[in-house]
């Protein structure tokens, strides 16, 4: 068997890999990894799913003032947009995409139609609670203009809900979305996050005004997520 025959019949689909709670730094270095990994053997892609211990993340377009009495760590990445939380409130997202792949309907080296498809499934995740208002701006209705704050990622009611930043390296998507899930009072304190006011951020837990099954909504996206990327 060829190796073009063994990945159409073994690999056509994501890995998915759940890392628990892992600190931000060795996430990133694990996605380093599986990007080269991706890249030299051209497969598909893998699905991560993790959180992390509280840490701020300052994207490529953050400015001076966004991080301004944040007393945790802060660590400077290669996704776009701004600075933002990670706390263990939070679902972590990483689709470690071949994007040279047409994969799904979706046109190969189509960075805006990847993040649409991301925005989308959580969307659809997210409206299966029974919210309404629910809405991704990733389109270019949405689309920012320099030094405006980031709209990207998912809103519910006007108040940000999933916050979603990617990076791309040799065609293979990194970074990617964090859902706020559970509330977290000590969340997003001392920051703009996206450029926007700390209270702008809400949880699933404080949209539905209950507890919320992390490993139900877990295996909800999972199961979108690998369906349409």
């Amino acid at each position: 068997m060829s190796k073009d025959q063994w990945h159409k019949e073994f690999m056509a689909d994501l890995i998915f890999q759940d890392w628990g709670l892992i600190d931000y730094e060795e996430a990133l270095k694990k996605q380093n990894e599986l990007v080269e990994k991706v890249h030299n053997n051209d497969l598909p892609g893998y699905l991560v799913f993790c959180s992390h211990p509280p840490v701020v993340t300052v994207g490529r377009a953050t400015k001076p003032d966004d991080v301004f009495a944040w007393e945790g760590r802060i660590v400077e990445v290669t996704r776009g947009g701004r600075a933002t939380y990670h706390g263990p409130s939070q679902l972590v997202v990483y689709p470690i995409l071949n994007l040279t792949m047409n994969r799904k309907g979706r046109q190969e080296r189509d960075i805006s139609a990847y993040l649409r498809v991301l925005e989308e499934a959580i969307v659809d995740v997210v409206r299966s609670y029974g919210l309404t208002g629910v809405e991704s701006r990733s389109s270019a209705k949405h689309a920012q203009a320099p030094g405006e704050a980031d709209e990207t990622g998912v809103w519910v009611q006007g108040k940000k809900l999933a916050s979603v930043g990617v990076g791309v390296r040799k065609w293979v998507s990194f970074h990617g979305a964090a859902i706020n899930i559970t509330h977290d009072p000590k969340a997003f304190q001392g920051l703009h996050p996206c450029g926007f006011s700390s209270d702008t951020m809400i949880s699933l837990e404080d949209l539905l005004k209950q507890s919320l099954q992390l490993p139900e909504f877990k295996e909800k996206l999972k199961r979108r997520l690998l369906d349409v990327l």
